[in-house]
Formats: structure tokens, C-alpha cells, sequence
């Protein structure tokens, strides 16, 4: 392969972007390749480091480029011959270019190894060595695509990455994996991770065992997260869907007396329940209204009966708790009282008087931010107040 005079001319004399695009050109020699790789702007060595043609010792030395990109672009060059490498292979070339691999593995830059794994998590006849790399990384950019994708990964990996999992996340990558078997599936459910949990339950292919689905539907009045999830589920068994809805949220209620899959008795039962919820908010809702007028009015004294009898509790308790000034302690008083989050917010502002920063908000959903527990804890502290 001879270059032409004007292509050399340019490498050694033209501009960053001439000498770039003679650099990206597919007949190129490998002599102007190696000329080219000693270029001071590193977009002109990422075009020799993305060129088939680099000589394998060029490439060598550009994994230790001082550029990130220029490592990362070459990084998913080298990953696609990584079926075809080996350590011992007897061309110089193959070794040098597996050796090359090796570096490019260990780079300190996540985006290096995170290319390394986009070109190899598909593979079928990857190196062994090398998906087991990538997916214990720290760097989930690197090592989930690698565990949710590679069809190199064992039974026997995936719970060795769950027992001993290099990340926190790691347990969670492993959980989105398509078609996880039930011992990997009993594996997660058996940990105290809650979010690979939720993220287990949200996998439509996983297959969970029915008592394991029973287990964790009884644990999921504390997790929210997993209640979502179950509702979705995929052949949710009856039994699982009746407690389900004892526990979960109107809106997930909903979800749940939809599904085609149940009983036609139980999807009765739940339609009739989300019927009784809905009575029950509304009449709550019209309950309140009064007491959100007499807050936006700033009628001071019903709010403060109000409060007091609901929460049965003396007005001298609940003005000793109004002057801490805390907006825990008045949410949960109102929680007490068996008041919803956003009237909570405007009593803190009309009775505690405090300033749109110190108001504990409701979520967006109009449910309280502040967790179960959280709230009962501050109306414990209530009760030591002067009555």
C-alpha cells in the first residue's frame, strides 16, 4: 500500500481536520498510520486508534494516550477482536493486540472499559476471563451491561456476584437479567437488598418460586416499591393478590382489580374494595373541606378545636406543641388526628406559623412524606407535653 504525495503532505503540513480525515482514509498505510498516532491533537490520534489498519504496537502504545477519548475509542476497536485473541497465541500480533486488551481492561477511565464491555456483552465466544472482569467492575456503566446481557455468564456467576457483590448495585443489575432460574431468584429474595428485590419483581421473566412471591408479599407493606411491582407481576397466584389488596395504595388497588388473570370472585372482591376506598376518600375529602376554608381564612380557634378533638388531645397540649415550632411535630399531631398530608401542611403554616421552608409538604400524590413510623414517633413525644 503506497500513500499518495498529497496525503502525506497533508499529515505532515495540513490542518487538524486535513490531517484527521487522511487518518480515517480506509487505504492508508499503516507507515502513515504510525506517523500520524505522534500527532499533538488527540482527534487526529482517536481517527488512527478507530482505524482497522493500526499496526497492533501502534495501538499498544496509544492505550497509554494521555487522551481518555482517544483510549476509549480505541477500547471498542480492540473489544470486537476479542473472540479471535489469545495471551498465547503464536503471532506476535495476536499476543501484542490481547496484551493491548489486557491494559485497556484495567483503564482508570470508566468510559474506556465501559466501551470494552458495549462491544463484548453480546458475544457468545468472548473470552470467559474478560466478561468475568467486567462484570465484577465497580462501575455499573461497565459491569451491568455486561451481567444483564452476556450469555457467558453462569448460573454459578450470578450467585457468586450475588453473595459477594463488588457494588451495591451489582445485586440489582443481576435482578434485570432476562429469564433469571429460581435458585438465582431465591438467592436475591434471600438478601436484605431492597431495591435488587424491587428490581426482581419488576422482571416479567424471572421465574420466583410461589412461596418466594408469598414471602415477599408479606414483607411488602414496609416496601412500597415492591408493591408496585407485584401488582404488575405476571401470573401473580390468588393468594398473593388477596393480600395484597389489604396493603396497597388506592392507585395500586386499581391496577390489581384490573388484571384479566384472577379469580373472578377475588376480582369482585377487590373492585368492590377499591369502590369502598374511593367512598372513604371522598367523604374525608368533604370532611376536611371546612377545615382547608378555615385555614385559608386563617380561623385560627376551629382549627385549634378541631385539632384538639380529633386528636383527643386538650388545646393546652396542642398549643405547647404549635410553639416548638416543628413541623414534624405538627404532622404528626395531625397525623394523629387521622388528617390527610396537605391539610397537615396548612395547619402548619396557620396554627405553628412557620415559613414555607420549615412546613413539612405533602408527595405530590397528596400522601405524606414523612414515613409510618416517623409520624407515630412524633405524637409519642407529644403526649410528655403539659395537658
Amino acid at each position: 500500500m503506497t500513500d499518495s504525495a498529497a496525503a502525506i503532505h497533508v499529515a505532515r503540513h495540513g490542518d487538524d481536520e486535513s490531517r484527521a480525515a487522511v487518518a480515517r482514509q480506509p487505504d492508508i498505510s499503516p507507515e502513515l498510520l504510525t506517523f500520524l498516532s505522534a500527532d499533538p491533537v488527540a482527534e487526529v490520534r482517536q481517527a488512527v486508534a478507530a482505524h482497522p489498519g493500526t499496526p497492533a504496537a501502534v495501538a499498544r502504545l496509544l492505550a497509554e494516550d494521555a487522551n481518555a477519548e482517544v483510549r476509549r475509542v480505541l477500547a471498542a476497536r480492540i473489544a470486537t477482536l476479542a473472540p479471535s485473541l489469545d495471551t498465547r497465541a503464536r503471532t506476535r500480533v495476536t499476543r501484542l493486540t490481547a496484551a493491548t486488551l489486557a491494559l485497556l481492561v484495567e483503564d482508570t477511565e470508566v468510559e474506556v472499559r465501559a466501551a470494552i464491555a458495549n462491544a463484548v456483552r453480546e458475544m457468545p465466544d468472548a473470552p470467559r476471563e474478560l466478561i468475568l472482569r467486567l462484570a465484577r467492575d465497580a462501575a455499573m456503566p461497565v459491569a451491568e451491561q455486561v451481567i444483564r446481557l452476556s450469555p457467558m455468564l453462569t448460573e454459578q456467576d450470578l450467585l457468586e456476584l450475588i453473595a459477594d457483590p463488588p457494588a451495591p448495585a451489582t445485586r440489582r443489575a443481576v435482578a434485570r437479567r432476562p429469564a433469571l432460574t429460581e435458585p438465582v431468584t431465591e438467592a436475591i429474595a434471600a438478601t436484605a437488598d431492597t431495591p435488587a428485590i424491587a428490581a426482581l419483581l419488576a422482571n416479567p421473566s424471572a421465574a420466583i418460586r410461589e412461596a418466594t412471591l408469598d414471602h415477599l408479599v408479606a414483607g411488602a407493606g414496609q416496601h412500597t416499591s415492591w408493591q408496585a411491582a407485584l401488582v404488575r407481576r405476571p401470573r401473580l397466584p390468588a393468594n398473593a393478590a388477596r393480600l395484597l389488596g389489604e396493603m396497597v395504595a388506592s392507585h395500586l388497588l386499581g391496577v390489581l382489580a384490573a388484571r384479566s388473570d384472577l379469580p373472578a370472585e377475588l376480582t369482585q372482591r377487590l373492585r368492590d374494595q377499591v369502590a369502598a376506598r374511593l367512598a372513604a376518600e371522598q367523604a374525608d375529602a368533604d370532611g376536611e373541606a371546612e377545615l382547608f376554608y378555615a385555614a385559608r381564612t386563617g380561623d385560627r380557634d376551629l382549627l385549634l378545636q378541631r385539632l384538639a378533638e380529633a386528636a383527643g388531645a386538650t388545646e393546652a397540649r396542642v398549643e405547647a406543641a404549635l410553639a416548638l415550632r416543628s413541623g414534624r411535630a405538627i404532622a404528626g399531631l395531625c397525623h394523629s388526628a387521622g388528617w390527610s398530608a396537605p391539610l397537615a401542611a396548612e395547619v402548619q403554616t396557620v396554627l405553628g406559623g412557620l415559613s414555607p421552608p420549615e412546613v413539612v409538604r405533602p408527595t405530590p400524590e397528596g400522601r405524606w412524606s414523612l414515613g409510618e413510623a416517623e409520624l407515630l414517633w412524633q405524637a409519642e413525644l407529644l403526649e410528655g407535653l403539659p395537658a
